[in-house]
Formats: C-alpha cells, structure tokens, sequence
C-alpha cells in the first residue's frame, strides 16, 4: 500500500535494505527558511556534510503529491526557487497534499513521519519547534512535539528554535516521555546561541553513546523519538543580548500585523534575519551544518549495533 504514495531513492532503498547508514533531511528550511540560492546552496551543502562524513542523505519533501525520499540535487533547486509557494507540510497536511496531488516542503513533524515509513532513524535538522511564547493563552505548541513523542525517530537539533518558549517546550516533551540530551553539553542550546540557561536531561559526549541508548530505547518497545541538542559552534554563536532584543522585536510585529499558526516561525525568522543584518542567518546555516555531520556520525554509529 505504501507504494501508493512513497517514492524512495533507489540509493536510500538499497542503503536501508543493507543496514548502512542515512540521515534525514527536511525540506521546510528549503523552502521557508533561507532566500533562493542561498536555500538550495545550503540544502546541496548538507547533504554534501553527510556524504562526506560516511553517510547518505535523505531530503525529504512531498512532490506532485508522492512522498518523496531522498531528493534529487533538480528536485531540491525546484523547491528553492518555488520557496513559500511551496506548502509548509506538517503531520495534518499529508493527506491533503498527497490527495491533491500537491507539493508541500516537510517541517520536523512530518520529515518525521516519512523518515519512519522509508526505515530511517536518524534526522538531522535546524532546530525543533516548540511551546510558542504566550501560549499560555493562544494554545500555540508545534505539533513537532507530539510527533517526537510517538515516532522512531532520533533528532539532531541545535535545540529549540529561540523565538519559542524554551523552558515550556521543555516541560511539556518530559510530560511526553520525550528524552532530551545535550550533546558535550549539559544545558540546552538555544538555537542561535550555546545556552538558554536550561538543563537537558542527559549529557552524551560521543555518537556512539547516542547510538547505543537509541537502540535501548526501541528495543524496550518505547516508542518515540529522542532530541539530540547539539550547541552551535562557538564561532559561530551569536550574542545574546542582540538576538534577544532582535527576537523581540519581530514577536511584537506579529502581533501587530496578527501572523497566527503556521506562518508566525517563517516569519519571526525571517524578520530576525533582517534586524540582525543577516547574521542570524550566517548562524542558522552554520548549526544547519554542524547538525549534519553529528547526524552522520550518529547513522554510522547506529548501523554498527
């Protein structure tokens, strides 16, 4: 049945079939979260990381409204160019994308979801969503989630995206059995910079303590998946007083301008990029690629037990 929708890589098949390792990719950072060509130069740039480091790549997107695994370097620039053309696909979107016959760039929740259905475990991404800011009274939370809290599926992240409630989205993933480690870290990384002032709930210091508490976790039937939160280079940080007052600043022009759901994370980080003077896009690239070759390591690792 799933050949009715699923497209996979010849590659990716037979890497699976034989146990070696791959890694997941999304395809809303393509689409949503960096302008053309830049987008489509990172995309190409990630999953040349994870070749590079001993592992294979998996872009995942919908297109036409096949699921599609494991993109081709064509496929990856028609969906750069498309940019917000393109729909943001989260769990809820599946059936109407497949169903219409449509495209759709996948967030965390269903590059999930499909990483699952191709026999992949480790995905490499930006950061995670979360428990938006004010969500006390706007009921705001990712469904990125709930999606870690019943899929398979490892996370490498450079923690919970800054302009999310952090120590919210913490609380409600340990309420969903949710294990999160700090890689060569024992505080939560806060997407543009290395702290948030947060503890994870375990520090891991290699890939392969990652690999083998991965495969513990499934093996004892827990389902779900674990986030890795891999702090983005010191080089590469950005001060926290500037991102702060930046992140600020774009949370109360959407609520003056009433950006609501979907479209408020595409927006607040491409409103910060501008207050920053593209710095924090410089950044994001960084721990995009950083995450990449952590990822890697972890597949590689994995595939060994």
């Amino acid at each position: 049945m799933l050949e009715d929708y699923l497209d996979i890589n010849p590659e990716v098949t037979e890497a699976v079939r034989a146990g070696k390792p791959v890694v997941a990719l999304e395809s809303t950072i393509i689409s949503h979260g960096m302008p053309y060509p830049r987008n489509v130069e990172t995309a190409l740039r990630v999953e040349q990381i994870v070749r590079q480091q001993g592992a294979l790549p998996a872009t995942i997107a919908i297109l036409g409204g096949r699921l599609k695994v494991g993109l081709t370097p064509e496929e990856i620039g028609t969906l750069g160019k498309l940019g917000l053309k393109v729909h943001k696909a989260s769990r809820r979107d599946l059936p109407f994308l497949v169903s219409k016959r449509a495209d759709g760039a996948t967030t965390v929740a269903s590059t999930m979801i499909i990483a699952a259905l191709a026999g992949i475990r480790v995905f490499a991404t930006g950061g995670i969503g979360g428990v938006h800011r004010g969500a006390t009274e706007t009921f705001d939370i990712s469904a990125d989630l709930q999606e870690l809290a019943h899929t398979n599926v490892a996370v490498v992240c450079a923690g919970v995206k800054s302009i999310l409630d952090i120590g919210l989205t913490l609380e409600y993933l340990e309420s969903n059995g949710v294990p999160v480690v700090g890689y060569q870290t024992e505080e939560m990384p806060a997407f543009y910079t290395r702290e948030s002032g947060f503890k994870v709930d375990y520090r891991v210091d290699s890939a392969k303590e990652v690999a083998e508490a991965l495969k513990a976790k499934w093996d004892l039937g827990l389902n779900g998946g674990i986030i890795i939160a891999n702090p983005i280079p010191a080089a590469y940080a950005m001060d926290p007083a500037i991102i702060s007052e930046a992140i600020a600043r774009a949370i109360a022009e959407s609520e003056e301008t009433g950006i609501k759901g979907k479209d408020i994370t595409p927006f607040l980080l491409d409103r910060v990029q501008q207050i920053t003077g593209g710095h924090s896009l410089d950044s994001n690239i960084q721990l995009v690629f950083n995450n990449a070759r952590l990822g890697a390591e972890i597949a590689i690792e994995l595939s060994r037990l």
